[in-house]
C-alpha cells in the first residue's frame, strides 16, 4: 500500500494493484466522520496558509444543513409509510364488504338482499324502484316508496328469488320519480362487493379497490360501505 497526501492535507491510501483511492468519497459521511476529518484537516493545514474562520464556519454550516435535510427526509418517509400502512389496513378490512358506487347493476349481499340509494334533487310525490333481469329486461320486482323529500333516499329488496341468491346473480335497478313535471328517471347508486385491494407504487399513498361489476375505485372516493 502507498500513502500519499491529498490536496486538503489528508492522507489518502492507494492500492498499487487497482490504483483506487479509499478516501471519504467512497461512502457517505456521518457526523463523527466529519469531525474526525475536520480535525485532521486542521492538524495538516499549511501553517503559512491556515484555514480562515469563514471557510471553517462554511464547512460546519454545510454539514449541518445536509444532516438536517437527511433527518427531515427520514421523518417524512416514516410518516408516509405509516399513513400508507394505515390506509392499506383500512382498505383490507373492506374486503368482502360492499361499498356504495354510482350504477344500476346490483347483486345480493351475504344476507340475500340488494341495497341502494337515490339522491333526489327535488321532492317527489312518489318514488318507484324497479328490479329487472339484466339480460332479458324482465321485471322481477317493483315497489313504491311514496312521497319523499329532496335528498338521499335508501331502498332495499330482501326477498329475491332463490336462484339469484344461490348464484349471486345480478339485477338491474331502475328509479323513477313522480312529481309536478310527470315521471322522470333518476340514476341510483348501489352497494357492490369489494373483491381486492392494491397499493399504488412507491411514492404514492393511493389504494385501489376492485369492485365487482364496476372495476377499479380509489379508496378515497368511498362515501359509504356496508
Amino acid at each position: 500500500m502507498l500513502e500519499t497526501i491529498g490536496r486538503s492535507g489528508l492522507p489518502l491510501t492507494q492500492d498499487r494493484a487497482t490504483g483506487s483511492n479509499s478516501d471519504a468519497t467512497s461512502a457517505a459521511l456521518n457526523q463523527k466522520d466529519f469531525l474526525t476529518l475536520l480535525t485532521a484537516q486542521l492538524k495538516n493545514q499549511d501553517p503559512l496558509k491556515p484555514m480562515d474562520n469563514g471557510e471553517f464556519l462554511a464547512q460546519m454550516a454545510q454539514f449541518s444543513t445536509v444532516s438536517g435535510i437527511e433527518k427531515v427526509n427520514d421523518t417524512l418517509t416514516g410518516m408516509a409509510s405509516s399513513t400508507r400502512d394505515s390506509r392499506m389496513a383500512t382498505a383490507t378490512n373492506l374486503l368482502g364488504h360492499q361499498v356504495l358506487v354510482p350504477g344500476n347493476l346490483a347483486r345480493p349481499d351475504a344476507q340475500g338482499a340488494v341495497h341502494g340509494v337515490v339522491d333526489l334533487a327535488t321532492s317527489a310525490e312518489n318514488v318507484i324502484i324497479s328490479y329487472s333481469d339484466p339480460q332479458s329486461g324482465e321485471i322481477l320486482h317493483s315497489e313504491s316508496l311514496g312521497a319523499q323529500q329532496a335528498g338521499l333516499v335508501g331502498f332495499t329488496w330482501s326477498d329475491l328469488p332463490q336462484r339469484l341468491t344461490e348464484t349471486h346473480g345480478a339485477v338491474r335497478v331502475s328509479v323513477a320519480t313522480v312529481g309536478a313535471d310527470g315521471m322522470q328517471e333518476v340514476g341510483p347508486s348501489v352497494y357492490a362487493r369489494v373483491v381486492s385491494a392494491r397499493a399504488a407504487g412507491y411514492g404514492s399513498d393511493d389504494i385501489t379497490l376492485q369492485i365487482e361489476d364496476y372495476g377499479a375505485l380509489n379508496a378515497l372516493e368511498i362515501e359509504a360501505f356496508r
